[in-house]
């Protein structure tokens, strides 16, 4: 019986795999028709054309519902590639990967169409008779997406199915880290039924990157990726004044009230730390729990920081500098609840907590990107906000307590775009869920509901049907009616004193 894969020709074993060795001819391998800037394709156009893919919205809800299919046939090799190259083993790939960008592909099938239609605005005043007025949602153009590593098909995935179900052209400078899982994904995403030049892959070295931010026939730029690159990305694009979406570096607290249940806390914070190596944006970098059940919480996770085992990072300079940042906190006063330091000097790294971090360790500022948690005591609200706000990026913020009303009393205060009660990662998975970056972690909307539409730009349309009202100066008597009906409109007050 055909699959997915067979339907597509991409299971066979002449089926395009991207060689680990030679990157521009693995992009051309899998894109044919792509653009890899500096080979003579460039578009010579100097102003931007807003062109969309062409595709009608039935199409591309068909297409979005049959590229999540094709993901999930493909789940197997997707898994080895995703391990060969950053080395997550196959059952996080699994959860964190597949499933949630097959859960979004559905639900942009199913949902997209809707929120995408043309929307009546009502409130219209009286006076403008005959006239009715609507948001359209029309594409950006063409989106160019510079993807990262750490969730190499999710956060790729979920960019590419926004910026096509919204009507986009998509060029994509995929990882160096990751380049064979994701030009597979473009593999699977073009099989899928998208028409020729709509999903187009430059090369993955870091010029790509550049050469993309200079090409002319760029409407839009989603960056993920670090705060530090993230603002040279900024810069570059705001000297062509070239609108994007910037997904930085998260680095956040959980907060754990002195009403919560502390082992509950403790064992869906050290999830969060040591899923994916802790290399995930929304991962709680710093612990801010109450005096009250601060000895429980230490209590409850100690035996799991203890117990852990060694995770792979990225690279050596990522794990040596998790190393150095635990030192650091104990030097100056920190515990450590594995009791012991890491030893290793390859790779590995063993997930850590720091017990009463030091306000003045580099680990407490939250800068950083692993499997590290550094934990604070406070006693009242104002002293807790005065630690988070202390560094971070505030991006995710967990809240622990058993009365709800207690975090929603400081969702305004806490920062960040998404704010998770009694859990980490897990609710950002949810297929209508944004992300909405703050301050050093970014800016715009990516994901859900709110990234659907800003992957469009609103333009409305007015109507005027065969009553109107009339043109030019009124007479007399229309005049002394509208005078009438303004000064009715400001009864019961009295402007302050012209100070002229």
């Amino acid at each position: 019986m055909p699959t997915e894969l067979s339907a597509t020709g991409l299971d066979g074993p002449d089926a395009p795999v991207v060689s680990k060795d030679d990157s521009r001819r693995a992009s051309r391998q899998v894109a044919p028709d792509a653009v890899v800037p500096g080979d003579g394709t460039d578009s010579p156009a100097q102003t931007r054309s807003f062109a969309g893919n062409g595709m009608s919205v039935a199409d591309r809800r068909a297409w979005a519902g049959r590229f999540g299919r094709l993901v999930a046939a493909d789940r197997a090799r997707i898994q080895a590639l995703v391990a060969e190259e950053i080395g997550k083993p196959e059952w996080e790939t699994l959860v964190a990967e597949v499933m949630p960008l097959v859960a979004s592909a559905r639900w942009h099938a199913r949902r997209g169409a809707r929120l995408l239609a043309d929307r009546r605005l009502p409130g219209r005043p009286w006076w403008m008779f005959g006239q009715s007025a609507r948001v359209r949602r029309v594409p950006l153009g063409r989106v160019g997406i510079i993807a990262t590593w750490n969730y190499p098909i999710q956060l790729l995935g979920i960019q590419i199915i926004q910026a096509v179900m919204a009507g986009n052209r998509v060029v994509v400078k995929p990882s160096e880290r990751s380049p064979r899982s994701q030009l597979r994904l473009i593999e699977l995403a073009r099989a899928a039924g998208l028409p020729a030049g709509v999903l187009e892959a430059t090369a993955f070295d870091r010029e790509a990157g550049a050469a993309l931010l200079s090409d002319p026939d760029l409407d839009h730029l989603v960056f993920t990726g670090s705060t530090s690159v993230g603002r040279r990305v900024a810069a570059a694009a705001a000297d062509r004044m070239l609108p994007t979406t910037l997904e930085l570096s998260g680095c956040d607290s959980a907060i754990v009230l002195a009403d919560a249940d502390p082992a509950l806390a403790a064992r869906s914070i050290w999830n969060g730390v040591v899923f994916n190596a802790g290399q995930t944006c929304m991962a709680p970098r710093r612990v801010l729990v109450h005096e009250d059940v601060a000895a429980a919480f230490a209590a409850a996770i100690v035996p799991l920081a203890a117990g852990a085992g060694l995770r792979p990072m990225i690279d050596l300079h990522a794990a040596d500098e998790h190393r150095r940042l635990v030192e650091d906190a104990v030097s100056k006063g920190g515990r450590i609840a594995a009791m012991s330091l890491d030893r290793q000097t390859d790779l590995r790294a063993r997930p850590q907590v720091v017990l009463d971090c030091p306000l003045d360790a580099e680990a407490f500022a939250a800068d950083h990107f692993g499997p590290l948690l550094a934990v604070r005591a406070w006693r009242d609200e104002s002293d807790l906000l005065d630690l988070h706000r202390r560094g971070g990026r505030h991006l995710a913020t967990a809240v622990y307590t058993r009365q709800e009303a207690n975090a929603d009393r400081l969702v305004p205060d806490l920062g960040g775009g998404l704010v998770t009660i009694n859990d980490c990662l897990l609710p950002s998975a949810h297929p209508a869920t944004s992300i909405a970056p703050v301050g050093e972690s970014g800016w715009g909307v990516s994901r859900g509901v709110e990234g659907l539409l800003a992957m469009t730009r609103p333009v409305m349309v007015t109507r005027t049907g065969g009553l109107r009202p009339p043109v030019g100066e009124p007479d007399a008597r229309a005049k002394r009616f509208l005078e009438g009906l303004v000064r009715w409109w400001g009864r019961g007050v009295a402007p302050p004193a012209d100070t002229d």
